[in-house]
């Protein structure tokens, strides 16, 4: 298996960024709030606002859908995954349920929260696996998707 190592990873992370973004920020305007405020150049005040929070809230429920739902589709990666020729599969090269994924970006938290470390573990571990990933017993690969599976329909 061909594992993604943490650069191109990162990349594609830099891809789904900008994606979320751009909804955050059409959100924004929807909401009449200023797109300055919700990067956090705003005023505390202009933040507080129950419109700020309600774009912070619906973005947050958007982002969590945007890696949970396409990780586990068929195409088994996110916008910038799949711009890249990534694909997220458990440890047996097959698709990831919704559930996994779930688990999978719950885990990012944690991978987060401990100085990026569990993020960087990618670049160091055999398989490229950050701690979410050993978490979940999931592997991003260099792949598309169905390439390589090990649990066919004629196993």
């Amino acid at each position: 298996m061909d594992y993604a190592g943490f650069w191109i990873r990162v990349g594609a992370y830099i891809i789904d960024g900008i994606v979320l973004w751009l909804v955050q920020a059409v959100l924004a305007t929807m909401f009449g709030v200023s797109v300055a405020t919700m990067a956090g150049l705003g005023t505390p005040e202009a933040a507080a606002t129950g419109a700020a929070t309600l774009v912070s809230l619906i973005s947050l429920v958007i982002g969590i859908a945007y890696f949970v739902v396409l990780e586990s589709s068929n195409w088994q990666a996110t916008l910038g995954k799949k711009a890249l020729g990534l694909i997220v599969t458990d440890e047996g090269g097959n698709r990831i349920t919704w559930l996994r994924a779930l688990g999978r970006y719950v885990a990012k938290i944690l991978s987060a929260i401990i100085l990026l470390i569990g993020f960087i573990m990618v670049a160091f571990t055999d398989k490229k696996q950050g701690l979410h990933d050993i978490i979940c017993s999931t592997l991003v690969l260099k792949a598309q998707p169905g390439q390589v599976a090990t649990d066919g329909v004629f196993d």
